[in-house]
């Protein structure tokens, strides 16, 4: 098999951790504007370094009660004093601080439980701190609401194991560097709305338990929740992420939507327990062996997800989702709507008679025109096809030309196998009532029957004749073509073997029998023609019994004898290719009934 854990298509790691400080980071200019306003703040603030000129508002931070300047500005004296009437479990409020070096440490080993180490708090205001350091949160825990509205964090941002007991708002936030939320368990609401991430995000094996947001969030890297489990979530964005949405083995257990516009969405063994409604743009979408316990729909939004409606930068010109995966993954209860399945992995989906496909899907389809075969030049019509049969054709050593080849690490399926795949997404269309659309999928199945190695010569025989005379009953102008070659050949034997010179006489004679006369009237068999036998008169009788043939009707012309045999071989073949042509033209004009 090609990919990890036995699948065809190969899967991106996911991330365990965040870049190292030796890696560089790919920010978007606006990720390093300076964090200024002239607005002063809500509360009372500190006011330091302020200058009428300059900086009306001078330090935005809360002051520290009963002092006048913030944390950050209080003096070595004050400052241990203040630290000195916290204890675990405390409320703090720092909002519109800037912490730097070892103060957000030194703030955090007080509120610190001396029996475990870690940091317990009780409501924590930090909103619009700045944080000039990297921010690690092992395993501390918020039990009052934890407000990180407008924060702006320049350094990494690392917890793990964290657990917020009450509301977690991070609304408007800067995250300026890799952030990590791995194993949050957020145990009440929690808000991500118009937050700014510049790079990489981590919420791996994160708890929601309550209302999540993230509207308005912008990705600048790939986002992971692996193994995320999202038990009150309905709404998730519309968010855009210029990487990878990773929602591997995440677990949503109410009725969700996701909306995002993203470089590539990942749903690997992800489990949806009620129903899920995924509204994308630009994504590649992977949703190898995924559960669907309910309906589940994917589908291209039209509108990009942006306040202006000006398309998301960074993402393509493209914004219809790409399907690329949906290996393994039960489609009795799968929609889509307006994706492209171009390269869409299809074989080994279960129930896949009962998958839906809506709106202006995309398919493969095969290489059209004049194509080389056998060293003879044939028309090849377009139909639609899957990708699978794509690298079929492409790894065969004549007629690859055309067609796309399968990566290096992907295994290539043979016709017996690619057959099935076929009959199921052609039922799937019949009982849909949509026939046109089955006839593409019919014509795949039959020509992988013809090259499957299963089957006996015989068969393959009879497939072979029908896909050439009429293409499987769906070319209706190769099987008029054949006609027209019939009845060519039809007139021209008439003409030259089946027609007399001049229909024979009745002759009537009178012999005496027993004493009674006895009138006999007897008819000659017609001659062999002789002489000119390519004239005018000859062909209109040639055609006539031509086109009565065509309708399987006798001309009731005198015919030689190898006449005869050329009327009965053509009132054989030329109806059967008349109603070749008739099947074809049905299949792609019937209506469902």
């Amino acid at each position: 098999m090609g990919g990890p854990d036995g699948l065809r298509h190969p899967r991106p790691t996911v991330l365990a951790g965040i870049r190292s400080e030796h890696e560089t980071e790919d920010r978007a200019p606006w990720c390093d504007q300076p964090m200024t306003t002239s607005i002063p703040p809500e509360w009372p603030h500190c006011g330091h370094g302020a200058d009428p000129d300059i900086d009306p508002v001078g330090c935005r931070g809360r002051r520290v009660e009963p002092f006048a300047e913030c944390l950050a500005h209080l003096t070595d004296v004050d400052r241990t004093a203040y630290l000195a009437t916290l204890s675990p479990g405390a409320d703090v409020d720092h909002r519109g601080t800037t912490f730097a070096g070892e103060l957000l440490n030194e703030l955090f080993a007080t509120l610190a439980d001396p029996g475990t180490h870690l940091s317990k708090l009780g409501e924590a205001l930090f909103e619009q701190a700045e944080f000039d350091c990297h921010v690690q949160f092992y395993r501390a825990e918020f039990s009052g609401r934890a407000g990180f509205d407008g924060a702006k964090f320049a350094g990494k941002f690392m917890s793990l194991e964290v657990k917020f007991d009450s509301l977690a708002s991070f609304v408007g936030a800067e995250f300026r560097n890799a952030a990590s939320f791995a194993a949050a368990d957020f145990r009440g609401n929690v808000y991500f709305d118009e937050a700014l991430f510049c790079s990489h995000t981590i919420f791996n094996l994160a708890v929601f338990r309550g209302s999540t947001g993230f509207g308005g969030a912008v990705f600048l890297g790939d986002v992971r929740f692996y193994k995320a489990s999202f038990e009150r979530t309905v709404m998730v964005g519309p968010l855009v992420s210029t990487g990878t949405l990773d929602f591997d083995a995440a677990t949503f257990g109410t009725a969700v939507t996701i909306e995002a516009a993203a470089a590539a969405v990942y749903c690997w063994r992800t489990r949806w327990a009620a129903t899920a409604a995924l509204r994308l743009r630009y994504a590649s979408v992977h949703l190898g062996y995924a559960v669907m316990e309910y309906p589940v729909s994917i589908a291209t939004h039209s509108r990009p997800f942006t306040s202006d409606g000006t398309a998301e930068p960074g993402l393509g010109d493209d914004a219809r989702a790409r399907m690329m995966s949906l290996q393994g993954v039960d489609a009795a209860h799968l929609t889509l709507a307006d994706v492209d399945l171009t390269d869409c992995f299809i074989a080994e989906t279960i129930h896949l008679d009962q998958l839906r496909l809506e709106g202006r899907y995309v398919l493969p389809l095969t290489p059209s025109g004049v194509r080389w075969r056998g060293g003879l030049p044939t028309w090849w019509t377009p139909r639609r096809t899957l990708i699978e049969e794509h690298h079929w054709r492409a790894s065969r050593s004549t007629g690859a030309d055309g067609w796309t080849p399968a990566p290096a690490e992907v295994e290539v399926l043979e016709p017996v196998a690619l057959a099935p795949v076929y009959r199921q997404l052609r039922k799937s269309f019949e009982d849909s009532k949509h026939e046109p659309g089955a006839a593409d999928f019919y014509y795949g199945e039959m020509e992988m029957r013809r090259h499957a190695d299963d089957i006996p010569r015989s068969e393959r025989a009879l497939l072979t004749t029908y896909w050439a005379l009429s293409g499987y009953g769906l070319r209706a102008a190769r099987a008029l073509g054949w006609l027209a070659i019939a009845m060519t050949a039809t007139i021209l034997l008439m003409m030259g073997f089946g027609l007399p010179n001049e229909p024979p006489k009745q002759e009537i004679t009178r012999e005496r029998v027993g004493g009674h006369w006895k009138t006999i009237i007897d008819k000659p068999d017609p001659k062999n023609p002789t002489g000119d036998r390519f004239t005018g008169k000859r062909f209109e009788k040639a055609l006539n019994v031509t086109l009565n043939s065509v309708v399987f009707r006798s001309s009731g012309q005198d015919l030689t004898t190898a006449g005869i045999y050329i009327e009965m071989t053509s009132r054989l073949t030329e109806p059967v290719l008349l109603g070749f042509a008739g099947l074809a033209v049905r299949g792609r004009v019937k209506r469902g009934s």
